[in-house]
Parts: structure tokens; sequence; C-alpha cells
């Protein structure tokens, strides 16, 4: 296991090694491990000053006559000094002085990787009128990198210090507050302008966010008393006997290689789980430490001409129906995107498939792009004939069954699903992913970073839409009550509390009623510049989601998230508590990067907690399961003594 905190030491003035520019160093970047390196001084020389400040006090003392460091920085403006983290994380993992004194500056152009124009803050002169231009961050002759969330920007107040990613894991300190907060400052003008389009101020914010979510836009204005009352209720509940502590960490239980590539993991409650391959079902077996053994293995060319379509379109979706004998597959009509006009259905019991669905409403063929359960439980009702479906501007309820509730022949080619209730909207909503609570409540992501939740009474009007901050909802959960919502976007994940208190004075949560403007600002769960940087630059968050629960007065315990060779577990608990370290001398929303890593041999597929029902005592937390596309590992939660 490894942890946020620990490969990001404190930044000392004593560690004065100059970065050479001709090592390859810079470069040779390992992939994480599960063990933490830790910073070494026994190599150090004994003789080397313990720190800058004796170095100065020294030639002080001769009273050489060179400028001091002090004048050179008043000299020079936005002076900073920069450092470079090398040995990505093996045990000569260190930062090193890449520029003892420069200075940085935000110039807006349109040739981000072309030559430096001349600029400070200001428009360059070279820039056409109708070019689109964006703020990049120039520090020294080394760093040159457009402003965005890619950078995985992390402030340190108490060390006056700013670590980011641009082709490698960079650190600036700044020499006064002033100087740090103004940096900070500026940084997330020219953020909100490049993400947004128009200039960073307070009429621009209220356009973007709306007066009632302003406090997305100024946190310190924002009402945090609901996480903390949340939490409260969190502490009091009796359900919540076994507290989550810091302390416990995972324990590898199984680790068992597949039949073929997997594609996906369907979770069940019951006796079984299934991995869908690139030809067929694994069935494995559900314990209360994991998931393992090699049961039956379902082919897709067995049973009827329908099923031999699924060998060409592997599926990328696997819902579970009907107390979990039956599944449905979706498979994408193109590769790289996930629309399709229908889905297969799987008897698990007899392991074919039974027929082939289209989707379809007044006689035309409509295609969907993601199918769910009614609810969080609902693939634990043995007589579920209904599920959602959610297209780019389309939300609607799915029934197997014909227009007069009875059982479809499907001895008739291709019978088509009925459209049970829904709307198709006539603008682009642009509609991503969607999730359903316990009690049938569906939260919807999309594209452009809105997060809608709509009542078990109508999928017409939301009753609350969260603003967007700028990046696409690719994945998107909530907990069973309702509560807390979570979505993923490629560079970070946002947590959300849907409580507010109405003008009754009842606490209530945005799937029942307008939330109004007492509403908390949400908080963001990152990765370290480091850790981002380690995982590569081309792997995303993917599918974060809580534990599993499908009971009244139970408590998500945890939060998984899926980047590249990494599965990434926070504690839910720790993520709510507005005092933990993490949050402290931090500005803007509240970030947490306090996780642990599992890091496994190849791309994670999928990582997801078992059903609450299989934690055993002596652990607060079902299983975690980490399916790679050739092996599938039970991890259990383990309190370290």
């Amino acid at each position: 296991m490894g942890g946020a905190h620990s490969r990001e030491d404190l930044i000392s003035d004593s560690d004065e090694e100059e970065y050479e520019e001709e090592s390859e160093e810079e470069e040779n970047y390992q992939d994480s491990k599960d063990e933490t390196p830790e910073r070494s001084s026994s190599g150090r020389r004994s003789k080397t000053p313990s720190s800058l400040d004796e170095v100065e006090a020294k030639l002080k003392a001769l009273k050489l006559k060179y400028p001091s460091a002090n004048t050179q920085n008043s000299s020079l403006k936005n002076a900073v000094k920069l450092y470079l983290h090398i040995g990505g994380n093996t045990p000569k993992a260190k930062w090193v002085t890449s520029e003892k004194l420069t200075s940085y500056s935000f110039i807006k152009t349109s040739k981000i990787n072309g030559k430096d124009e001349e600029g400070d803050g200001e428009e360059s002169e070279n820039e056409k009128e109708n070019e689109e231009a964006w703020w990049v961050l120039k520090a020294g002759n080394k760093i040159k990198v457009k402003v965005g969330v890619e950078m995985q920007l992390k402030t340190f107040g108490d060390q006056r210090r700013a670590d980011f990613v641009a082709k490698g894991v960079w650190a600036m300190k700044f020499f006064s507050d002033e100087e740090y907060r103004n940096f900070v400052s500026k940084f997330n003008s020219c953020l909100f302008e490049n993400t947004y389009g128009i200039e960073s101020n307070d009429a621009n914010k209220v356009k973007v966010y709306g007066n009632d979510f302003i406090g997305w836009a100024k946190p310190e204005a924002a009402d945090d008393s609901i996480w903390e009352n949340a939490e409260d209720a969190l502490l009091k509940s009796p359900q919540s006997a076994t507290p989550v502590r810091a302390n416990q960490d995972l324990r590898e239980e199984f680790e068992e290689a597949a039949n073929g590539g997997i594609q996906s993991l369907a979770l069940g409650a019951l006796d079984n789980s299934f991995l869908v391959g690139d030809s067929g079902i694994q069935v494995v077996k559900n314990f209360a430490h994991g998931i393992h053994g090699k049961g039956v293995y379902v082919n897709f060319d067995r049973g009827n001409q329908s099923a031999s379509n699924l060998v060409h379109s592997t599926p990328k979706k696997a819902l579970l129906m009907r107390a979990e004998t039956n599944m449905l597959l979706m498979s994408p009509m193109t590769e790289g995107k996930p629309h399709t006009t229908g889905l297969h259905q799987l008897d698990i019991e007899t392991g074919k498939i039974v027929t082939e669905w289209k989707f379809g409403k007044d006689g035309t063929d409509i295609t969907m792009r993601d199918i769910t359960n009614d609810s969080k439980g609902a693939q634990l009702d043995p007589s579920g004939a209904t599920f959602l479906g959610l297209d780019d501007n389309r939300l609607c309820r799915w029934d197997m069954r014909d227009r007069n509730g009875m059982v479809q022949n499907l001895a008739t080619t291709t019978p088509v699903l009925n459209w049970a209730e829904g709307h198709q909207f006539s603008r682009g909503t642009n509609f991503q992913c969607f999730a359903t609570t316990g009690d049938g409540s569906i939260v919807v992501g999309s594209l452009d970073g809105k997060i809608r939740l709509y009542s078990t009474n109508s999928m017409r009007q939301a009753k609350t839409a969260f603003p967007g901050l700028g990046s696409p909802i690719t994945h998107v959960d909530v907990t069973f009550d309702g509560k807390w919502i979570l979505g993923t976007t490629d560079t970070y994940l946002i947590l959300i509390c849907t409580l507010f208190t109405d003008k009754d004075g009842k606490t209530k949560i945005g799937f029942n009623g307008r939330m109004g403007n007492r509403i908390a600002a949400p908080r963001l769960l990152k990765l370290t510049p480091l850790d981002s940087h380690l995982a590569g630059v081309n792997n995303k968050f993917r599918n974060a989601q809580f534990s599993w629960v499908t009971e009244n007065g139970k408590q998500e315990r945890h939060l998984v998230a899926t980047v590249g060779k990494f599965s990434v577990i926070w504690n839910f608990q720790q993520v709510k508590n507005g005092s933990h370290e993490c949050y402290h001398n931090q500005e803007g929303l509240k970030s947490c990067y306090c996780y642990k890593i599992v890091l496994k041999d190849d791309s994670i597929v999928d990582s997801r907690f078992m059903h609450d029902k299989f934690a055993v005592t002596d652990s607060p937390e079902a299983p975690l399961v980490i399916a790679t596309p050739l092996k599938v590992s039970s991890f259990s939660i383990s309190s370290r003594r």
C-alpha cells in the first residue's frame, strides 16, 4: 500500500544539490510500488551545512561584498526558487534544486509548445483577434504549460510552495506570503478563464455557477455546517459502531488468472460474481474474503443465433437482474463510443442468451449509451422486469413486458423493449452517466460537468442541478440514502452533499426538493502531482464509486477509483471531516490527498467493493475486488495492530 503523503517530503533549503541539465535522471520515472520509499539522510556528507541559512550566516560573517538574496529577490519580479522531483518513487527519489533564483509569469498565447512569446500577464501582441488563446504559466527557461486542472496544482500555504506537473513534477517556493498568495490568486483567475472562456470576475462567476451556487466559486462563503452536521449524525448512528481508522490497511487475499481478457466486472450480492471477457463470462464464487474459484464459463456463441453477434463486439456493460439469475449485456456499435441500439439477455442458470432486445420508441429505433438498475438493490428482486436507460438527450425506464404488463413472446424476431416512462430533451443535455439511490431516485452526470438530481416522481424536471467545474462527468455514483454524490472527471473526483434545510427548518435531500441557496461547497479528491505523474499522462480517473450497501441505516465507508495501474482508496469518513489535516492551509475548494494506492502490473479494468454483507467481524469493510484484463484480485481491509 502506498500513501499520498509518503512521497511528498518537506522541501528543505538544505537540499542544495544542483540538478545537472545533462542528467538523464529526469526522465527515468518508474511506476509506483506498493512500498513507500523513505528519504535517507545517511548518505549525506557530515560536513555539509544543514541549511541554506547556515551558509548565508557564514558568508555574512566573512563580510564579503556580494549582493544578498533579499536584494536579488527585490529586484526580480515574481521571484521563486524552482525544484524538480527526480527518481519517481524509488529509494533515490528526492527534490533537487533546478534554479536557485528565477521568476514566473502568466502569458496569454495560442502557441503553448511553440516559440516563447514575450508578455507578463498581458496578451501577446502577435495574437490574432480571432485566434483562440490560453493562459500559460512560464517559469524560468524550463517550464511553459497551459494553466489547467491537468497540472494537478497542489499548494502548501505553510511552506509558501506550489507543486505541479509539467512534463515532470516541479515545485516553486516563494519568498514571502504575499508573493505566494498573489500566485495562487492569479493562477485561479487564469484557470477560470481557460476553463470557461470568460474573464474571472464576480459577475461572470454568477453567470457560470448561479447565485445559489456561488459558494462553489467562493468556498469561504459557503455553508459548511451541512458537512459537519452530517458527520455528527454519522458518528452518533448505532449502525456506525465500527469506526474507520486511519491505520487500517489492505491485505491481498486471492489473485487468480482469468480465462480471457476481462472487459467489465459484475459483482453479485448473493452467491456469485461475474467476469465479462472477450469471448464469454466467467462465473466465480463470493466469499467473505473476496471472489475466487473457476466456475462455469459461458461462451457468447452458445444458445440461439443472436448470441453470435456478441462474438464480434465485446460487451462493455453487464447488468444483473432478477435475483442475479439474468444479465443484460450492452455492446457498442462503434469502437470507442458507448451507444448501441439494443442488448442481449443472458439466462445465467442455463448459460444461454435467451433474446436480443431492441431499443425503440413510437416505432423508431433509438440508441442508448448506458443502462442501470431501478435502484441500488434492484438486482436482488426476483420479479424485476424494468431497468433505466440513458442516452445523450434521453432518460427513461425500459420494461421487458409489453404495454399490458405481459411477458413478451421471445420467439419473435428481436422483440422491442417497452418505453415505460421517460423524457426526450430537445436541447443538448449531453448526458454521460447515471446511478440510482436506494429508493430509485436518479443522479445524472453530463458532458458540461453538471450533475442533475431526479426524484422518483419525474424524469422530466430535475429537482436540483449542480453546476459543473469545467470538466465532463464520466461516471457518477450515489449513496444508498441519497445524501452523497461522487462524480468522476479525468483529473479529480467531486464529492457533493445533497443535504439542505428547507424554509420550515426540516433537513431534506436534493432529490426531494429544491435546495435554495444554503448549499455546501463540494470537496475534491485528487492525486498528488507526483502520483498523477507516475500514473501516466494518458491515464485518467475512471469509475469512482462508494462501497456497496443496500440497506437503510448502513453507511458507505470507502470510495474507490481507478487510474491506469492504480486503484485508489479514500476513507469516506476522513474525507468528510472538515478538520482533517489535508484541508489545513488550503485555499479554494477543499481537496483531499489522503488515500491508499494498490498498484497492479497491468492497467486496471475496474475496482469495486463487494456487498456489505461480506464484511467480516474483524474488518470494517467488505473486500475490494480489482480486475485487470488477465487477473482478478481480492483485498480485505484489516487493522494494523
